[in-house]
């Protein structure tokens, strides 16, 4: 055998075999390559599209939050200003209340005095009317002496 034509016959199949894979090997490879940088190009478009929606959407989330904090210290505002009303309110109504009693109160006070002085304006009266009749000794008639009495206590 001939190193030429075993050199001549290697170079031949090379050749077929370098060309078959070219017709049908190397196309659906680069096939599935584009097809593969397609994919991968695609996802990284909607990678850089989800990372800004997601900066949109901290965002958005940030601002919601502080109007969420806003509003959640108006509330609170809003609580503590009905609190001080609804003190003011019930202060005001207990002086009005302090006053009503304070006032029936001094009514008592003023009835109940008046009617110790009329108690004691009688006690006095009978107490003088005794005293007179020891005093004089005499029997006077009750009648008399009440008017003697009271007439005495009007003078006082």
């Amino acid at each position: 055998m001939n190193l030429n034509a075993t050199l001549l016959g290697q170079a031949i199949s090379f050749v077929i075999f370098v060309w078959l894979c070219m017709k049908y090997v190397w196309p659906p490879l680069l096939a599935l390559l584009d097809e593969r940088r397609d994919e991968i190009a695609k996802s990284l478009s909607l990678s850089v599209n989800a990372e800004k929606e997601l900066q949109i959407a901290k965002a958005n989330g940030q601002q919601l939050i502080d109007e969420a904090k806003q509003n959640a210290s108006q509330l609170v505002e809003q609580g503590n200003q009905r609190k001080a009303q609804i003190i003011a309110e019930a202060q005001a109504v207990a002086g009005q209340e302090k006053e009503r009693i304070v006032a029936q109160g001094l009514g008592d006070i003023e009835m109940e005095r008046s009617r110790m002085k009329n108690e004691l304006k009688e006690e006095m009266a009978s107490l003088v009317i005794e005293c007179a009749q020891k005093l004089i000794d005499k029997n006077l008639d009750t009648s008399t002496n009440r008017e003697f009495v009271d007439k005495l206590i009007r003078e006082i």
